[in-house]
């Protein structure tokens, strides 16, 4: 890697709409790197020129209108970067860039279905997508989804938390779609067949309360709290340890207009 190297990731929910707090994160923290998910915005219809004003020259963007899209936006200039599709559609879910270091970084960005309301692949046509999706991604990081000779960062909304202090009541959403066995078994699985670090979890203990989603729906997200772990960084054990620090910028679910996510970053030493 080189001297230092901080990534953030986002899911926007909306780009365009939040544009705004979008240049505000990038000013007040200033991350190498930031992933966004959500983008919701067509090909080629992404607002690069104040995100180039704000100091970010190279974009990476993969969108689409009206759903999904991923974008990467970085000081740092990109070796190479691609898309992978999966469960045979068309979703701009997944970009990857490899970024230079000591030994080369591959970043994937990735994001992952809702999965809808019900919990039941059988009569739920988003939740079995889910899953599938899932399946996907184990096979892939089980083939190796990071060249040899390089390190790896893995981030985004996985929409799965998948510990017990990931939630704000576990028991209570055991059959809750992002929290059910069968999503959070299956992300543990990607986590382990990728040799993946979950970063977070390294800084902060896992019996320890961790958030970085609080839905729209809540009256008063701040003093209920009911907060869900959607948002994750991991990265190949070889620069773990040059992870530092953690940041989850709670304060940005207050923002004006803000999106129901809130940005986490991590920051590295030389490895």
């Amino acid at each position: 890697m080189a001297d230092t190297l901080s990534i953030a990731t986002w899911n926007i929910n909306s780009v365009r709409f939040r544009q705004a707090i979008v240049e505000k994160f990038l000013t007040e923290m200033a991350p190498d790197i930031l992933c966004l998910q959500e983008t919701k915005c067509p090909q080629g219809q992404f607002p690069s020129g104040p995100i180039r004003d704000a100091g970010y020259e190279h974009i990476a963007e993969f969108g689409q209108k009206g759903y999904h899209g991923v974008a990467i936006v970085s000081k740092r200039p990109f070796l190479a970067q691609s898309t992978k599709p999966f469960c045979g559609k068309d979703d701009c879910r997944h970009i990857s860039v490899t970024v230079a270091g000591k030994k080369p970084v591959t970043i994937h960005n990735l994001y992952v279905p809702a999965g809808g309301d019900e919990p039941d692949p059988k009569i739920n046509e988003k939740f079995a997508h889910k899953l599938q999706f899932i399946d996907e991604l184990e096979a892939w990081f089980g083939k190796g989804c990071v060249p040899k000779g390089h390190e790896g960062i893995l981030v985004g909304d996985l929409n799965i938390a998948p510990l017990e202090h990931d939630v704000w009541s576990h028991k209570d959403l055991l059959k809750v779609v992002s929290h059910t066995p069968i999503e959070t078994e299956g992300l543990l699985r990607i986590q382990q067949k990728g040799k993946w670090v979950d970063l977070m979890r390294q800084h902060v203990p896992a019996e320890k309360k961790l958030y970085t989603w609080w839905s729209y729906r809540a009256r008063d997200w701040e003093t209920s709290d009911r907060g869900r772990r959607l948002d994750h960084i991991w990265s190949t054990a070889g620069i773990a340890p040059a992870c530092k620090k953690i940041e989850i910028l709670k304060e940005a679910r207050g923002w004006q207009q803000p999106s129901d996510h809130v940005p986490v970053m991590a920051s590295f030493t030389a490895a």
